[in-house]
């Protein structure tokens, strides 16, 4: 073994050394008990000595997992080795000779534990392991033999034949334990070397994710931005079709990159949740609004019923918990192709719990497959990915939400008849939830004569932004770069900001640190607008001083409200200044 041996045992020794020392007392007590003289407390006296020259030895090996001593050092770790066990068992030659038949026996148990010490601490290294066995054996085999040798009872020799069985187990139990440690060195290395890999993929898995949002993510925007605009001119009945296919196929597209961003973030243990206040009502007719009309479109009436006593506002994760009723009402419109679908919405007060059971009557699910709908990448059926899309993710996504938020997910369905699922989420009842100004306001106003600088590197998306704010009033400055964000926002001041993140020559975060840094928009609001999605992404914006974040493809929406409430939150820092 290498020189790495040495150094474990040398923590060992330095550890054991109290015991080694109390052991020493016991013994010597014990010797002076059987016989008393002075040779008992010069024996201690002596093992002292020893186990202080061994530790001064020692010593330095202690202070590093890989130090070899070499030629004389090693030279002196052997023979400190030596002399300790030869000055330890010493003791035994005075029991065998003065202590009598009890003497002998207490001898042998000394020995025979010494040789068992050593065995299992020393075995690391072979070397050291022979120079602290050898004294030890030369005592538990040589005083028989002595002894017979010296006073003619030659039956004493039975006494080292056992010692000698004794010695042959204890080499097998030695040579066992080496060799089981040896392979948990090596399992322990081959686990390390797979866990070095296992962490170079998870960095690489999630430098691709990042890569492969943003890069869907700039041209959806486009395209879903494109649909958006469009739906605002004057369109036939054909061409509304038409843009309406464009815009639900774009959602589709958004929701499987989602689904596939969120799975990842679960599965790696990153998804952090919120906790804020929620709108129960409010959260849920938005989504319903969303469903209704597809629901309509294929014969579906969809109905939303809140129990009275629930409360008005919460505290949860809002977005999660749209985003599992989303997903919810998304499988009850697929799956169902007539009757209706029902949101019942209930209240456990005893309990503080929200339940949501969306219920259908669609194809439902066969009892032999239920317990497998939360499974990751599983359908009901081989065919059901042609039938009716989706990657198999969207429940079991819902699933693990609702548990990382200490809830429940649970399903009830017959084949044929239709499918229940229920979501319980324990959450805190609290007052009337808070309004935003901008929810309070019509934007138009807000919005109307404010100055806003956007900083993005693709002329589409800042035509984009120039054809969503626009109407609305606002005069956008569009830059190309962070660069050239830091020198107009050096020339003028501005009411909000709006700021992608992958640039070149100066990215957004290093361009929000700079204007932060000082002059006329230090604290002007700055709105990370960008395609990384991610939430290390969202953490890199918090650092930089940035609140806001909206990811790519825009919901003008969002964007609307957001410019809005920063508008006016600089307009009233202007004023309190």
């Amino acid at each position: 073994m290498s020189g790495s041996g040495f150094a474990f045992v040398a923590r060992v020794r330095r550890k054991e050394l109290p015991t080694r020392i109390a052991l020493a007392a016991f013994i010597g007590g014990t010797a002076w008990a059987i016989q008393q003289s002075t040779w008992p407390l010069w024996w201690f006296g002596a093992v002292i000595l020893t186990q202080t020259l061994d530790w001064a030895v020692f010593r330095s090996l202690t202070r590093g997992a890989t130090a070899e001593p070499r030629g004389l050092h090693k030279a002196a770790c052997l023979a400190s080795a030596a002399l300790t066990t030869t000055v330890y068992s010493a003791i035994a030659a005075y029991l065998w000779f003065q202590g009598g038949t009890l003497g002998q026996q207490f001898a042998m148990v000394q020995i025979a534990g010494a040789l068992l010490h050593v065995s299992l601490h020393m075995h690391h290294e072979k070397a050291l392991l022979m120079a602290a066995v050898i004294p030890h054996g030369a005592y538990f085999l040589g005083l028989p033999v002595v002894s017979a040798a010296l006073q003619g009872n030659w039956h004493v020799l039975l006494v080292a034949i056992a010692c000698l069985l004794y010695v042959a187990h204890l080499v097998a139990a030695v040579r066992q334990t080496s060799a089981t440690t040896r392979s948990l060195r090596e399992a322990n290395a081959v686990a390390q070397a797979e866990r070095g890999r296992a962490q170079i993929a998870s960095a690489a898995k999630s430098d691709f994710l990042a890569t492969i949002s943003h890069e869907i993510r700039t041209p959806m925007n486009a395209v879903l931005s494109a649909a958006t605009l469009l739906r605002r001119t004057r369109l036939d009945a054909r061409q509304r079709e038409h843009v309406d296919m464009l815009a639900d196929a774009g959602d589709v597209l958004m929701g499987l990159l989602n689904d596939v961003l969120d799975f990842s973030k679960i599965e790696a243990g990153k998804m952090e949740m919120e906790d804020a206040e929620m709108d129960v009502r409010e959260r849920i007719s938005a989504v319903s609004r969303i469903w209704s009309p597809r629901a309509r479109a294929e014969g579906v009436r969809l109905t939303v019923a809140v129990a009275d006593d629930v409360p008005e506002c919460v505290r949860t994760d809002p977005l999660r918990f749209q985003q599992i009723l989303f997903n919810l009402l998304s499988n009850a419109v697929k799956f169902t192709r007539d009757g209706e679908i029902r949101v019942r919405v209930a209240w456990a007060e005893s309990a503080s719990t929200l339940s949501v059971a969306v219920e259908d009557t669609g194809i439902g699910i066969p009892k032999a497959r239920l317990a497998g709908v939360f499974n990751s990448f599983e359908q009901v059926e081989a065919g059901t990915t042609r039938r009716y899309g989706g990657t198999g993710l969207g429940l079991a996504i819902c699933r693990r939400l609702a548990e990382l938020m200490g809830g429940s997910l649970e399903v009830d369905s017959e084949e044929g008849v239709g499918s229940t699922f229920t979501l319980i989420l324990p959450v805190a009842a609290v007052g009337a939830p808070a309004r935003t100004a901008a929810a309070r306001e019509d934007v138009g106003p807000v919005l109307s004569g404010r100055v806003i600088l956007a900083a993005d590197d693709h002329e589409v998306n800042r035509r984009i932004l120039a054809l969503l704010l626009e109407p609305h009033g606002c005069r956008l400055v569009s830059v190309e770069n962070g660069a050239e964000a830091v020198d107009a926002a050096a020339l003028e001041r501005f009411d909000a900001i709006l700021m992608d993140m992958q640039m070149p020559v100066l990215d957004g975060l290093q361009a929000t640190r700079a204007i932060r840094a000082g002059g006329a928009n230090a604290r002007t609001p700055v709105i990370a607008l960008t395609a990384n999605a991610l939430d290390v992404h969202r953490a890199a914006w918090a650092e930089a001083g940035v609140a806001r974040y909206l990811t790519k493809p825009i919901e003008p929406a969002l964007l609307i409200a957001a410019l809005a409430e920063a508008c006016q939150e600089s307009a009233s820092a202007r004023a309190a200044a």
